[in-house]
């Protein structure tokens, strides 16, 4: 028979080896629950877009940020009117040929352009998505073709354009425009047609099309 001491002896090692393998389970319960923590967030972080990497096709345009935009009537027939829109340092295109189309009640223009810029906003639309990807213009580049027309959406006219944009090594970079900060000047032809253009909302894109139905 084993004596009381060597018994005593033989509980305190089990009891010890139990305390190390719930001390090692605990540790390893923690990595796991760490491990889980962070292929969750890194899972999370990888499948969040970035607020900015997106434009709506609907974002408003704001009014008034072109304050040196500048306008000349060069041609005034029945059938349309051509003006002559130079825009200076400072100005937005955007802005400013939206406001030009309300001042003057424009229902049906296309027009074109040559300038220079110091940074723009542009974008390619994704069908699936229903959005625009922007693509970032933060340097001085020469506005190597400009284009775009007027038509009406809801009795208000919307002005749609693209731009090829120059770059100092002498590539370019293009899409539809959301913002173009002038430097030092553009100048944009418009002509402006009698017949009315109107727009439509086209489900299958987001966008709002010319209807020339109506």
């Amino acid at each position: 028979m084993l004596a009381a001491d060597e018994i005593a002896q033989r509980l305190t090692f089990v009891e010890s080896v139990e305390e190390e393998e719930l001390y090692m389970m605990y540790k390893f319960a923690i990595f796991l629950i760490a491990l889980t923590a962070s292929a969750t967030v890194c899972c999370s972080a990888g499948s969040q877009v970035p607020d900015d990497l997106y434009i709506s096709p609907s974002r408003p345009v704001p009014t008034g940020k072109a304050p040196g935009m500048q306008t000349k009537l060069v041609k005034d027939t029945p059938e349309e009117k051509v003006y002559a829109v130079i825009f200076l340092k400072g100005d937005e295109v955007l802005s400013g040929l939206t406001d030009f189309a309300i001042q003057h009640k424009i229902e049906d223009a296309h027009f074109t352009a040559i300038g220079a810029v110091s940074g723009a906003t542009l974008a390619w639309l994704d069908p699936a998505k229903k959005m625009y990807h922007r693509i970032p213009v933060a340097e001085q580049v020469e506005v190597l073709s400009l284009i775009g027309d007027v038509a009406t959406f809801n009795a208000k006219p919307i002005v749609h354009l693209h731009a090829v944009l120059g770059k100092p090594n002498g590539s370019t970079i293009g899409g539809h425009v959301f913002e173009l900060n002038v430097n030092p000047t553009l100048e944009v032809f418009v002509t402006v047609n009698t017949t009315p253009l109107r727009k439509k909302p086209d489900e299958a894109s987001g966008m709002k099309l010319i209807d020339p139905t109506q």
